[in-house]
């Protein structure tokens, strides 16, 4: 009722005449047409940047489903040699994303970038973790992400104009992506643990299994302190710990009893009864 007594204060004809009466040329009209294309490209870019990260994503997901094959395939320098020109092809993915982002601040689009980081570290590292064994470090992740202007396909985009010198492209993952994405290793390096108990690796479970709580060692330094993801992905990262360490447990206890081709469905039924009472 309020609203209609309002209307009825003003005809309709005279609300279309100060419509009509309106200066599309004048300086207010001019400074929210501005505002309106700011607002629109901005919006255009960041649909841009979501599409680059979720195409990174994908590949990303790929390389690692090609890199569990490394432990029964005959040749995995070939699975290795596969891995690489995998990640190549997301760094050039990468590569587009630090173009769109040349004079812009990384953290007003951080929100649709960071998927598609975080699936790229999981995969670097666990790509160098098949190699040395050891941990990625995120100052060596960075330096991958450093592109200069040779290693580009279009050269139209990287010079300044001003004084036609090139400039080198980069992309640095944030602590806060380095950290979920190791976190997001882990769940990988428990699934590659019952692959190798599968085809009789017997060695690797127990190296996991350090290697892994040192890890969970290293977060929990961080403990409530950290960003909410971290602390919420900690609770994934002891879940894959405890599979890990209860495969090697039975490894240990009945290892030498039970044959080799039936571990791993002894691993199989003990992961779905910790899952079951964890949910419980």
């Amino acid at each position: 009722g309020y609203r209609k007594r309002k209307h009825d204060n003003f005809p309709h004809g005279q609300r279309r005449d100060e419509k009509e009466n309106v200066n599309p040329s004048s300086a207010l009209m001019k400074s929210f047409k501005s505002f309106q294309l700011e607002l629109d490209t901005r919006h255009d870019k960041y649909e841009r940047l979501v599409k680059l990260s979720r195409d990174i994503t994908i590949e990303s997901k790929r390389t690692i489903f090609l890199l569990h094959r490394f432990i029964s395939a005959p040749n995995g320098e070939e699975i290795l040699h596969d891995s690489q020109v995998k990640l190549d092809a997301i760094r050039r993915k990468i590569r587009q994303v630090a173009q769109e982002l040349i004079g812009e601040d990384m953290y007003q689009f951080h929100k649709a970038i960071s998927p598609g980081l975080q699936e790229y570290v999981e995969a670097v590292s666990f790509q160098y973790f098949i190699k040395t064994r050891s941990l990625i470090s995120i100052e060596d992740i960075n330096k991958q992400l450093i592109f200069k202007p040779e290693d580009r396909e279009d050269t139209s985009m990287i010079f300044n104009y001003r004084d036609l010198i090139p400039h080198t492209l980069s992309l640095k993952v944030t602590p806060v992506d380095y950290l979920l994405g190791v976190a997001d290793l882990t769940g990988e390096l428990m699934r590659l643990c019952i692959s190798s108990v599968g085809n009789g690796d017997i060695d690797t479970p127990f190296e996991l299994s350090q290697f892994l709580r040192q890890i969970y060692d290293g977060f929990t330094f961080i403990g409530n302190t950290g960003p909410y993801e971290v602390s919420k992905k900690l609770y994934t990262l002891k879940q894959s710990l405890a599979k890990v360490e209860n495969a090697c447990y039975t490894l240990k206890v009945r290892g030498s009893e039970i044959p080799k081709h039936v571990l791993v469905d002894v691993f199989s039924t003990k992961t779905e009864l910790i899952d079951h009472e964890e949910c419980l």
